[in-house]
């Protein structure tokens, strides 16, 4: 290793470079844009997939929406068109004979003004169960969430969520224990949670009351607006749906082809796609990213093959004054290792300035089109060891060549 320190070693290698700025510029080019766009295309993959999981990680993956439309078809003396409503009937009949449940989870809606002193605001109303919290969990910042006792009471509390709090409380205020009025009835805070992104009722945020007291003051009677059905992980959520409609439309006397009776969310089914088109664009990072490394790698070891060529002489008087094959070759494969490196160094730097600009410009904010764009050091360090083997392997080419040629063939080069 003592060749590594060698101030010989270095002053030859500058020499070369030098002789060729333009040719060696170029090509460290080539590798640095290589790792570049590795760097800055995985940093982007990562910043969907962390969109993405801002956006649906709160929710069971497992999971899928249900709620009653109209009838598309005659049935049993009624007539298409016919109006449904899910009832708290139908969630105890799910429960009882669908296999591989998890929770099922009733739901109500509505927008409603909400006052807080002098400042007021329209907002999504939700009537829930405790059970929310297990399937689309909150961050809450103050207090807690629904629990059973608010169901059993019918009490008027509320959790809000955090953009609520934005607009109707001062700066600073303590938010639990105070009171909001909602369609003239005041409730009392108990919970504040971090701002969502999906499933939001409303257009600048959500309240959620207990559900039996949103069926008491919106007199819905055992109506429910929709429900949110979770499966356990070993059961396919597609065959859960298709067997929750299937037993819906037995008890609400619906054609058994109707499929326009009951609608459904698959939020599962959905994931999985988005997962399989992340998978995808990472995979088709890698190989963009690589392909282009060993492109530029193979420049480098092209340049080398003509910085041979023209070094041929020099190479025969070394290898006539006693320069062992070992030395020359190794002088030519950490010249190629240099490069490489320094290219790789250049193009870790510019990708991570890049997706720093990203994060800067796009990356903040509610409506962030990429959330926090980057990328693992130990992705990094691989793919920095990859660089430097192929720059080792590209250099044995042209090494291979410099002591292949015979030294008075060497000396007789013009």
């Amino acid at each position: 290793m003592k060749f590594l320190f060698d101030k010989d070693t270095w002053q030859e290698i500058y020499s070369s470079i030098r002789k060729n700025k333009m040719r060696t510029g170029i090509t460290i080019i080539g590798v640095m844009w290589g790792i570049f766009l590795l760097v800055v295309l995985l940093g982007a993959a990562k910043g969907v997939e962390n969109n993405f999981n801002k956006l649906f990680g709160n929710f069971a993956t497992n999971s899928v929406f249900v709620w009653a439309q109209q009838t598309s078809k005659p049935f049993k003396g009624f007539q298409e068109g016919k109006s449904l409503t899910l009832k708290m009937s139908d969630l105890e009949n799910i429960r009882s004979e669908i296999k591989g449940l998890d929770f099922v989870v009733p739901r109500h809606q509505t927008q409603a003004m909400a006052i807080n002193n002098f400042k007021s605001g329209t907002f999504g109303i939700f009537g829930d169960y405790p059970e929310l919290d297990k399937v689309q969990k909150k961050d809450m910042v103050y207090g807690r969430f629904i629990n059973d006792n608010d169901i059993k009471e019918k009490k008027k509390v509320c959790v809000i969520e955090e953009e609520i709090y934005k607009q109707l409380f001062d700066k600073d205020v303590y938010p639990i224990g105070t009171y909001i009025k909602i369609n003239d009835i005041n409730y009392i805070v108990v919970g504040m949670y971090k701002q969502g992104q999906v499933g939001s009722g409303g257009p600048q945020g959500n309240i959620h009351i207990p559900f039996t007291t949103f069926q008491q003051v919106y007199n819905r009677g055992d109506s429910i607006g929709w429900m949110m059905i979770t499966g356990k992980m070993e059961y396919d959520i597609s065959q859960i749906e298709a067997d929750v409609k299937l037993l819906l439309r037995n008890l609400h006397k619906v054609h058994p082809n109707d499929e326009r009776a009951f609608g459904s969310f698959n939020l599962g089914e959905r994931i999985a796609q988005v997962t399989g088109f992340l998978t995808g664009m990472q995979f088709l990072t890698w190989f963009v990213g690589i392909a282009t490394l060993i492109a530029g790698v193979f420049a480098i070891g092209n340049i080398l093959l003509i910085t041979v060529k023209e070094r041929t002489k020099e190479i025969g008087i070394r290898r006539a004054l006693g320069a062992k094959p070992w030395e020359i070759k190794r002088q030519i494969i950490l010249e190629s290792v240099f490069l490489t490196s320094i290219a790789g160094a250049l193009g870790i730097i510019f990708g991570g300035l890049v997706l720093m600009l990203i994060d800067a410009t796009i990356g903040q904010g509610p409506d962030a089109a990429l959330t926090n764009p980057t990328v693992d050091i130990p992705v990094i360090i691989i793919a920095a060891v990859t660089l430097v083997v192929l720059g080792t392997l590209i250099g044995l080419i042209p090494a291979h060549t410099a002591v292949s040629i015979r030294p008075i063939e060497a000396l007789r080069e013009e």
